[in-house]
């Protein structure tokens, strides 16, 4: 908070000092003009022709310095002239005034957000276009920067990330405009991890439509055999919506069908299901049964049988989603650096090759096991 006008208090620049001028105005609940202004000095006084208060404030001599050097900190004007709408509530001020918001980046105000947060806190009204202004000022005051700053900063961010990070893998493509196209990046800690986890690729549906369909054609350029397989839980939305049904057994018989085991037991449960919904077997079957069920699948489907984990991981960033490009990837950065380190933690605690689920898993079935008479 910059705090209060007084006589003798220095500004280290004309900005600052109208800053504090409007924001103590909003807290104070009135508002002012500027009734003169020039190079080496500013007299403002309230907007009410009658009314006493003013301030005055010269610019240093040699300086970029300025000092308040006279304030009649006294109101004349009736109470009833307030208003919840100010003048002084421009959007580079409302920046000033939620910039704290921003510290950690995370936290992303939406313009809405902002309208209630200076409704909150100073009693003003702001219209939506000068809140989501006064958020744009508050990410360059920041230095989070425009979107347009933000691209240009980001070929020497990247270059830095590769430094800090060697056996990264970054691919920054722009088109013959220089302009930007697409990134890729995938830190070194997740290539080493990658020829320890499920040969599985989990990406949301949501991004294989319109301008992300070059995701689905680089999958099928870079896995060639790879089968595609479908979230079964998107399935079920598709199939609850087509067949207008809330049936509980619905969901419960197309679940256990999905996660059958082998051909025998997917045929009971399938059958089911189909005789409780007509036309069910028709509409899954031109899905093509190897597309949703682990009996079916060409390959194994290990107990991946939902994109969850895409999911959660767009979750995580919806916060992140609107700063400036250079600022979304570092906040993408700072999430993986976490996670790595959480796991490596947790990893150097193990006692076997086995990650600690699969010991407890063990022990759980172990202790179960000691109960039990082995005949033959």
């Amino acid at each position: 908070m910059l705090g209060d006008i007084e006589e003798n208090r220095v500004f280290r620049s004309k900005k600052e000092l109208m800053t504090c001028l409007s924001i103590m105005s909003m807290r104070k609940k009135f508002q002012y003009k500027v009734f003169k202004s020039n190079t080496s000095f500013i007299v403002v006084r309230c907007v009410h022709p009658s009314c006493s208060w003013r301030v005055r404030a010269n610019k240093l001599i040699e300086s970029e310095y300025w000092m308040v050097t006279k304030h009649v900190n006294k109101h004349t004007c009736p109470t009833d002239f307030k208003t919840t709408r100010r003048r002084q509530a421009t959007s580079w001020v409302v920046g000033e005034c939620i910039k704290r918001r921003f510290i950690n980046p995370g936290r992303v105000f939406r313009p809405r957000d902002v309208m209630d947060d200076m409704k909150q806190r100073y009693g003003v009204e702001l219209s939506y276009s000068v809140a989501w202004r006064g958020r744009e000022c508050a990410y360059e005051n920041l230095r989070l920067g425009t979107p347009e700053q933000s691209y240009n900063l980001l070929p020497g961010y990247l270059h830095m990330l590769m430094q800090t990070n060697p056996g990264s893998v970054v691919n920054l493509e722009v088109t013959d405009g220089n302009k930007f196209q697409y990134l890729f990046i995938a830190f070194a800690a997740s290539i080493q991890g990658f020829s320890y986890c499920r040969p599985v690729i989990s990406i949301d549906a949501t991004h294989l439509k319109g301008k992300h369909r070059s995701i689905r054609s680089a999958v099928e350029e870079a896995f060639p055999r790879a089968f595609h397989g479908i979230c079964i839980y998107h399935l079920l939305n598709n199939l609850k919506t087509k067949f207008k049904s809330k049936n509980k057994e619905l969901e419960q018989h197309y679940i256990a069908a999905a996660k059958a085991y082998n051909l025998q037991e997917f045929h009971v449960l399938f059958y089911t299901l189909c005789s409780a919904v007509p036309g069910a077997k028709e509409y899954l079957e031109s899905v093509g049964l190897d597309r949703w069920t682990r009996s079916h699948a060409p390959c194994r489907r290990y107990n991946i049988m939902t994109t969850n984990i895409s999911e959660s991981f767009n979750a995580v960033l919806v916060k992140v989603r609107e700063l400036p490009i250079t600022a979304f990837v570092n906040e993408v950065r700072l999430l993986c650096q976490r996670w790595f380190q959480q796991r490596r933690t947790k990893a150097n605690g193990c006692s076997s090759r086995m990650s600690t689920d699969v010991e407890n898993k063990l022990e759980q079935r172990r202790d179960r096991a000691q109960t039990m008479d082995v005949r033959f």
